[in-house]
C-alpha cells in the first residue's frame, strides 16, 4: 500500500502497519487510520503519518528521552479500548511541537497505542503535567535533503 504525503512524498507501508484510532486525536478525530515512521535523520524522533489526510503528519518522541522519570496515571476506563494485555504492553508516545524559537512535548496528553492490536489512543493524564513541557534538544521537524 502507498500514500502520497505532503511532507514525505510517497511512503509505502504495509496494511499490518495501520494503526487505527477509533476516535482520532484531540483536536483531529477525523483521522482514525495512521503509520508510524521512523525519521530518517534522527533515531529519537518518529512520525505518525495520518492515513486519512496526506497533510497531516506529528512528530513524536518517547517522553524518557527528555523525562526520565515520566510516569502518566489515566483512568482505566481511557485504556479499555486498547484491550491491552498488560501495562507493560503499551508504547507511550507523545508530541513534539514548536513552542516560540524552542521544542516542546506535551506530556499531559500522551498517545498510547497497543502494538500487539495495532490500535491506538490519545488520552488525558490525571497528573500535573505540562501540555508544553520546553525540551532541550535539537530535532529536526522539518525532512531535508
Amino acid at each position: 500500500m502507498q500514500i502520497e504525503t505532503t511532507r514525505f512524498g510517497q511512503v509505502q507501508f504495509e496494511k499490518t502497519d495501520v494503526l487505527t484510532f477509533e476516535s482520532g486525536l484531540i483536536g483531529m478525530e477525523s483521522c482514525c487510520r495512521w503509520v508510524l515512521l521512523a525519521d530518517a535523520n534522527n533515531l529519537l524522533l518518529g512520525w505518525l503519518q495520518s492515513l486519512d489526510r496526506a497533510d497531516v503528519a506529528l512528530a513524536v518522541v518517547s517522553p524518557r528521552r527528555f523525562v526520565s522519570d515520566y510516569q502518566v496515571r489515566v483512568r482505566a476506563v481511557d485504556l479499555e479500548p486498547l484491550k491491552l494485555s498488560a501495562p507493560e504492553a503499551a508504547q507511550v508516545l507523545v508530541v513534539v511541537s514548536k513552542s516560540g524559537g524552542s521544542l516542546a512535548v506535551n506530556l499531559k496528553a500522551p498517545v498510547v497505542i497497543n502494538l500487539e492490536q495495532r490500535t491506538g489512543r490519545q488520552i488525558i493524564a490525571k497528573d500535573d503535567h505540562e501540555v508544553q513541557h520546553l525540551v532541550k534538544a535539537t530535532l529536526p521537524l522539518r525532512r531535508t535533503a
